[in-house]
């Protein structure tokens, strides 16, 4: 370490020796001795004690405290509850240690587990150079005041380069956990780089640790500026479609997922439910679909654009449909007729039976807003919006992505 020892004082004057004061600590929590240390910078010994100790009033000399390693302008938490160390507490431990103590006695002696023990020797000890160390009780209590005001900088904050990855990918709507698992791929070898979703989710949202622009909570599935608990879906009231084939006769091979070719759909209704888009979900690699509707949503318009959608798709990808009991499928006798698909229905107010759909209408939340016009919607548009969502990696899928799994089904 490069240290540039003061030479004449005396032009300085009275001006606070702010520089020194901060080496002289730094020097002595990395084990230097105080008389060394002050040698090493250029005071005295007697002056390093004031900065230690403080120095009280005399005569026309006023006192002041003893200066704090912490910063003057940080907030330092209140006295800590009894469940941290102490000052006490951290001179015992190096007693000890002196004396040849093991890690479990010091523990019992002090009531503690011996974990926390261990974890205080190993955060705030000195380790030199060669190797060796030693555990001085006040630089550590010190270590650990500097290390308790809050709010602190989180990881995202710390590092630039994961702050912008996050940043770019959020702003292509890619949820917090689909970040965290490619983060953990793409830089498997350096843990710098792995974060968890919710270290995403409170660098959104937490208040204090706003780590990334606040706005970007609008890309988000749900686009709320605030985090809400998860609340009970609606009742759905039953709906009479005539000649009704129950989920329950489907076939084994669709509700293992092991078979390609078995379909979700669904409808995704627009603004004051005069709009909709019909949506369709490959069961086993969560393929999307997505139908035009401009001619509204009754079951005869229903039934033609299945129709036309689902005849696009080769023999062996064409094995059943999954829908809920509305009515814009009362038509799905003349749909299976004209696609040789039969159609199942699930039970009522039972929409976890069509999982997969569920859970992408969602994600098509964010590109088409709930309370929004979906008639403005090209079949391009739909198109483009099915391949960006088809090319987003899934949980689901191993982080694969539905058109990855598609194109090698199809392969084999």
């Amino acid at each position: 370490m490069d240290i540039e020892i003061r030479g004449k004082r005396r032009p300085q004057g009275r001006k606070p020796l702010v520089r020194e004061r901060e080496t002289y600590f730094r020097l002595v929590d990395q084990g230097m001795s105080f008389a060394e240390a002050a040698r090493t910078v250029g005071i005295s010994t007697r002056t390093g004690e004031r900065w230690r100790n403080g120095r009280g009033a005399s005569g026309r000399i006023k006192a002041y405290p003893p200066v704090n390693a912490v910063s003057p302008d940080v907030e330092v938490a209140p006295a800590a509850p009894s469940r941290y160390l102490c000052e006490a507490n951290r001179i015992h431990i190096a007693d000890r240690l002196q004396e040849q103590a093991t890690i479990r006695v010091i523990a019992g002696e002090l009531s503690r587990s011996p974990s926390t023990i261990s974890r205080e020797i190993r955060r705030n000890r000195t380790v030199h150079p060669d190797g060796r160390w030693h555990y001085r009780p006040f630089a550590a209590q010190r270590r650990a005041d500097s290390r308790r005001p809050r709010p602190k900088t989180g990881k995202i904050g710390q590092t630039p380069e994961l702050h912008d990855f996050i940043q770019s990918h959020l702003t292509l709507r890619w949820s917090p956990e689909e970040i965290c698992h490619v983060l953990r791929r793409r830089f498997a070898n350096r843990p710098e780089m792995h974060v968890s979703h919710e270290t995403v989710y409170q660098a959104l949202y937490v208040r204090g640790r706003s780590e990334l622009r606040r706005e970007l909570t609008q890309t988000l599935r749900t686009g709320r500026a605030m985090r809400r608990p998860r609340r009970l879906a609606d009742r759905r009231r039953t709906r009479a479609v005539k000649n009704m084939v129950m989920i329950s006769q489907r076939p084994p091979e669709a509700a293992d997922r092991a078979v390609p070719g078995h379909w979700e759909g669904d409808l995704i209704l627009g603004r004051n439910k005069r709009s909709a888009i019909a949506t369709l979900v490959e069961r086993s690699t969560r393929y999307l679909m997505l139908v035009h509707l401009p001619h509204g949503y009754n079951s005869a318009a229903v039934r033609d654009a299945l129709v036309t959608t689902v005849n696009t798709l080769p023999p062996h990808l064409k094995r059943s449909l999954t829908w809920d009991q509305g009515t814009e499928m009362a038509a799905h006798h003349g749909f299976s007729i004209a696609t040789k698909v039969p159609v199942y229905f699930c039970d009522p107010g039972s929409p976890w039976q069509r999982g997969s759909n569920e859970n992408t209408n969602g994600l098509l939340r964010q590109y088409f807003p709930k309370g929004s016009d979906l008639s403005t919607h090209t079949p391009e548009d739909l198109q483009a919006v099915a391949t960006e969502l088809n090319s987003r990696p899934r949980k689901t899928l191993d982080w694969e992505t539905p058109a990855e799994r598609l194109h090698r089904l199809l392969a084999a």
